[in-house]
């Protein structure tokens, strides 16, 4: 049980530092696209439009992860079953917010932005 939950830390951390690259690697690759001000301006409103939209969900995953830690403490199978499929719901749902935020941001490039941004998109993505 405590290597369990032990690896569930190890695991959170990695996830939490993965975000943070990702982040800081969406953001070079925003800045070597010299957006214009008026696209600049949209993407700052697509980001804020996405983040509204996945807050609500991260916060639930949160307390989702907290009442996952309860139940496997306590042994309940049934609890932890049902919030590890609730969970992975919260996360494709933040994905598909998320991924439609960067379709919106795609259309706003010019044919070379895209370009550019294709050969900056991080392998895997």
């Amino acid at each position: 049980m405590k290597r369990y939950l032990a690896t569930l830390t190890v695991l959170g951390a990695m996830a939490a530092s993965m975000a943070i690259a990702q982040t800081h690697s969406r953001k070079e690759m925003l800045q070597s696209l010299d957006l214009t001000t008026a696209q600049k301006q949209q993407a700052k409103s697509i980001f804020q439009n996405t983040h509204r939209q996945v807050q609500p969900l991260a916060q639930q995953l949160t307390q989702d992860r907290q009442s996952l830690r309860a139940a496997i403490q306590a042994g309940d199978t049934g609890q932890i079953q049902q919030l590890s499929t609730a969970m992975g719901t919260l996360k494709g749902q933040m994905l598909g917010s998320r991924s439609a935020g960067m379709a919106q941001l795609y259309a706003l490039l010019t044919p070379d932005q895209k370009a550019k941004a294709s050969q900056l998109q991080p392998k895997g993505e």
